[in-house]
């Protein structure tokens, strides 16, 4: 598989989780009103339910992974993501809705673990850190248009269609992964699927210093994006008024991440994985602070909201793919274990930290710019743990190792 097209497909598999969340932000006014919720903070339980079935899966993913290679479970949890959003169009409740969407999210955890998985089978260090950004920057693309897309949905059709749509977008993705994703998992770094095994495993993973901080790091930032996830609609719509140019915001504040991602492509081999992160971590702190500082003064305006933002986003591009480099360097040898684990503690200590962030929406910022500024502070004190105390160590970082796959 040429480069480029291996990028191209890592990158699609990671946006199918992209594509089950930003997609139907648009529609959560009128699903909750379809289905009579009438707490409007209780729509973000779409997003919720969803992010939950998706932690929860992600331990079981990698050993099996481990085990029986990287391309088998991959189908499966595929397949198990098309057949639960093809349901959920059609779901007569609420209830039922979300278990839907929580088994959509088991099934979409396939994708996490192997997409990372397959990209530490083939590359390591500086290198890894470089795809990751590619991968990421192509990835964005999916935040940038799938609003637009629910959007444009909602306009000539209810939101079941979303639904349709999501899964129909699945089932490409999934026969273009089964036609042309090689195997990349060498047969002699299979480990045999046992408690002892996984439970060797797991281990190796939480006991691993860089390993540990790193995906702490990671979790609790990554907090602040499910947080904003959450409250997307409410602050655009709801605070700021937008409407229907609410995906055109939402898109663009995307676009500032993958111009980041791409940025940090090009940087990362010549600077390193901790010069760009930790610059852009204490550069996220800063920027959360004058906007927390602002919002208690009382109603923050929208231009200087938008640009506050857009940095705080712009710095966020520099971090999640480093962190997670960083975090996996040292666990090529079990990358589908280290990327479950890794996984599921991003995810589900993210996603609950976002909900509480969700959850505190009270009709202003105020308390997303809290949420923002808290997470990238206990975020540094985790960096800070990791690195004994000193940052920009760049000279640690591992130098590119390529293994390719034939």
């Amino acid at each position: 598989m040429p480069r480029w097209e291996f990028i191209a497909l890592a990158a699609a598999l990671m946006a199918v989780n992209a594509l089950a969340i930003d997609i139907m932000l648009p529609g959560l006014q009128e699903i909750g009103a379809s289905l009579g919720v009438e707490n409007e903070n209780h729509r973000q339980y779409v997003v919720t339910a969803y992010f939950a079935g998706l932690a929860l899966a992600l331990l079981g993913y990698g050993p099996i992974s481990d085990r029986f290679g990287r391309r088998a479970p991959l189908m499966f949890g595929l397949g198990i993501y098309v057949l639960a959003a093809f349901a959920a169009a059609f779901a007569p409740t609420f209830e039922t809705l979300l278990a839907l969407r929580f088994i959509q999210g088991v099934g979409a955890a396939s994708t996490r673990v192997i997409a990372v998985s397959v990209i530490r089978d083939r590359f390591g260090g500086r290198q890894m850190a470089e795809i990751m950004s590619l991968v990421f920057m192509v990835f964005m693309i999916v935040p940038v248009i799938a609003p637009g897309i629910g959007q444009v949905i909602m306009l000539f059709a209810e939101w079941h269609m979303i639904f349709i749509v999501m899964a129909l977008s699945a089932m490409a993705i999934m026969l273009w992964a089964a036609i042309r994703l090689p195997e990349t998992m060498h047969p002699e770094d299979r480990r045999p699927l046992s408690l002892l095994s996984v439970a060797q495993g797991f281990r190796t993973v939480l006991t691993t210093r860089m390993s540990l901080w790193y995906t702490l790091a990671s979790m609790i930032v990554f907090g602040a994006l499910f947080g904003f996830i959450n409250s997307a609609q409410q602050v655009y719509v709801g605070i700021y008024g937008l409407g229907v140019w609410f995906p055109v915001v939402f898109a663009a504040i995307a676009g500032m991440m993958s111009l980041s991602s791409f940025l940090n492509s090009r940087l990362v081999v010549r600077l390193g994985m901790r010069r760009l992160s930790h610059g852009a971590l204490i550069g996220f702190l800063l920027v959360s602070a004058v906007w927390f500082a602002w919002s208690l003064t009382g109603p923050v305006p929208f231009p200087v909201f938008i640009v506050l933002f857009a940095l705080a986003m712009f710095q966020f591009g520099w971090i999640g793919s480093n962190f997670n480099s960083i975090a996996m360097e040292p666990l090529g040898h079990i990358a589908g274990t280290a990327s479950s684990v890794q996984g599921f503690m991003q995810t589900m200590g993210g996603g609950l930290i976002g909900a509480a962030i969700g959850q505190s929406f009270d009709g202003t910022t105020m308390p997303l710019a809290a949420g923002f500024c808290g997470v990238a502070a206990l975020g540094l004190v985790m960096v800070l743990i990791a690195e004994r105390g000193k940052l920009f160590r760049g000279q640690h970082d591992v130098k590119p190792v390529v293994t390719e796959v034939h």
